[in-house]
């Protein structure tokens, strides 16, 4: 003999039936609404777990790339150009002085 886990089981034919008979008394003619709307709530419930599910992977795949970068070693090879420093003239007087000239005297050349 089987014994069963749970306090009463799941219902059998007949049970299914009985309970199919008090629905439609209790909701007669609304019951293909009452339906349908059940209907819809599932599907919109299904539908809020699996955008909350890919917004879940979305940031787990944002937060993986992020650590990724983060430990990947920066490589500066040598084929890259390196940035330079501008280069001063060696006699900062006579550059100075030129432009002093012009300023002072701007229609004679």
């Amino acid at each position: 003999m089987i014994e069963s886990t749970l306090a009463f089981g799941m219902p059998g034919g007949f049970e299914w039936f009985a309970i199919g008979l008090v629905a439609l008394l209790l909701f007669g003619r609304r019951l293909p609404d009452v339906a349908r709307s059940l209907g819809k709530s599932i599907v919109e419930f299904k539908k809020g777990i699996k955008d909350v599910k890919n917004n879940i992977d979305v940031r787990e795949d944002l937060r993986e790339a992020a650590s990724m970068e983060s430990q990947a070693p920066k490589k500066i090879s040598n084929d890259e150009p390196q940035p330079q420093k501008p280069q001063q003239e060696s006699s900062d007087a006579d550059s100075g002085s030129e432009s002093n000239q012009s300023e002072s005297k701007p229609g004679v050349s």
